[in-house]
């Protein structure tokens, strides 16, 4: 199920041509990639490294395993940077919409080719 997610997201990045619905696809594709490391990391029995009040270290009940606190960190740090990722790209599509209200590519790639090229070495400079 989390793989189809992915390939979902991937179909969508491959199939539509509106740039909105591509980075709506991305979404989809980075949550079932997410959703897989959470699944893969995912262990029954381990308890939280979180103590409780009072509690010394990981000593405090030595019988007792412990979930790894480093995956976790990362997968929230990769949450993270997705969502800011997703934000900057919906603010380009909102300035992208000003162009083109579709937001179709192929006007966007014909806007890019129609363009003579100094315009586009004056923009580089």
């Amino acid at each position: 199920m989390v793989l189809l997610t992915a390939l979902v997201g991937l179909l969508g990045l491959i199939w539509r041509r509106n740039l909105f619905l591509r980075a709506l696809a991305l979404d989809v594709m980075g949550t079932g990639a997410i959703s897989l490391f959470v699944l893969v990391a995912a262990r029954s029995g381990l308890r939280t490294p979180i103590l409780a009040r009072g509690e010394l270290a990981l000593t405090a009940v030595p019988s007792i395993a412990w979930a790894d606190a480093i995956p976790q960190a990362v997968i929230l740090t990769a949450i993270v940077i997705g969502l800011s990722i997703q934000a900057l790209l919906l603010v380009v599509i909102a300035r992208l919409s000003r162009l083109d209200p579709l937001l179709d590519t192929a006007s966007f790639e014909a806007l890019v080719i129609a363009a003579p090229p100094e315009a586009a070495a004056g923009r580089r400079a």
